[in-house]
């Protein structure tokens, strides 16, 4: 009989999908690493497990223990779904501009959830870096799993997403690109392909009010480039340690209203029903087309699912209220 021990079995091993319509203008063969077949419905499942795993193994998660984590809703859900399966209590901590989906699917599945301002500085005592580490030190028994400098979630990405994309693209693959936030997918994949082929491309997606295009071209962490935008999942106001910029080639940022738009494209144009850090990654495609030529094979990674953001970018009452449609 075919089965796995439990739902962390279904984890990896997800499809690749050629991109048609929204590809056209693009020289070469467009692929999308299409995550949300994890069991979580995003790529973060894959790192959070090895980060549980990690911690388990070296004492600093411990049975019946809870696991604390600042998170933009994804990591959280991964984070959960192992709780669950092991044993463990899950708080996940929450800036207030991601989706009520996001918050109401943590709680579904057993998370207690603390939401946090977003509009504050990261060391801030209301930011949701300061206060999942506040909630680690008062809850005994607890392990604050901090995602952004954890060495295992580039790990993972580097033990499983990397070889597959190298498998599945026959080691054709020319160009990764994908957004960055806190860079464990980029870093990861990133340098397992180019240990195969030190030709790669590596392109990370950012937005505007995140400080990791200039800081990769200039070194100057530039506090000026800092402030609120509505993108999910990618861009920072921090450089965590887990974004290795030496094996990123470039950035190319991408508006918070190009990325709702190119969310619903996704959607209506290709039935890709996604998050909208994907309707970033595929403008940014066409932002970067210069940079591909016809013999090109480009993956995307498409990070997770579109039931996340139906009451944003794929409402057209928030879209109109944003200007992002008329």
């Amino acid at each position: 009989m075919d089965y796995v021990e439990n739902i962390l079995g279904t984890i990896g091993n997800t499809p690749m999908v050629k991109v048609n319509k929204l590809a056209e203008e693009i020289p070469g063969l467009v692929l999308a690493k299409y995550e949300t077949f994890n069991p979580g419905n995003s790529v973060k499942d894959r790192m959070a497990l090895t980060m549980i795993e990690d911690a388990e193994a070296d004492g600093r998660l411990k049975p019946g223990g809870t696991i604390i984590e600042g998170t933009s809703g994804n990591t959280g859900m991964g984070l959960a779904l192992a709780a669950v399966v092991k044993g463990y209590k899950m708080v996940c901590v929450i800036s207030d501009k991601q989706s009520k989906e996001k918050v109401d699917i943590l709680r579904a599945v057993g998370s207690e959830v603390v939401v946090c301002p977003t509009d504050v500085a990261p060391d801030d005592p209301r930011s949701y870096y300061s206060t999942s580490k506040r909630l680690a030190e008062e809850t005994p028994n607890s392990w604050y799993v901090n995602q952004y400098d954890n060495p295992s979630n580039a790990k993972a990405h580097y033990q499983s997403t990397g070889p597959e994309i190298w498998k599945q693209t026959e080691g054709k693959i020319t160009h990764f690109v994908v957004g960055v936030g806190t860079g464990g997918t980029i870093s990861g994949v990133g340098k397992y392909l180019k240990e195969q082929n030190p030709n790669i491309k590596i392109w990370g997606i950012d937005t505007y009010g995140s400080v990791f295009k200039k800081y990769h071209e200039t070194g100057i962490f530039d506090e000026a480039e800092i402030y609120p935008y509505v993108t999910e999942g990618i861009g920072e106001d921090i450089l965590p340690k887990n974004v290795d910029f030496s094996i990123i080639d470039g950035f190319t940022k991408v508006t918070d209203k190009d990325a709702a738009v190119w969310t619903q494209k996704l959607a209506k144009d290709e039935g890709f029903f996604l998050g909208n850090s994907a309707g970033a990654a595929m403008k940014g495609i066409h932002q970067l087309k210069e940079h591909f030529n016809e013999d090109d094979v480009i993956v995307v990674l498409f990070h997770d699912h579109g039931s996340r953001y139906v009451g944003k970018m794929f409402n057209d009452d928030w879209m109109r209220e944003m200007k992002y449609i008329e």
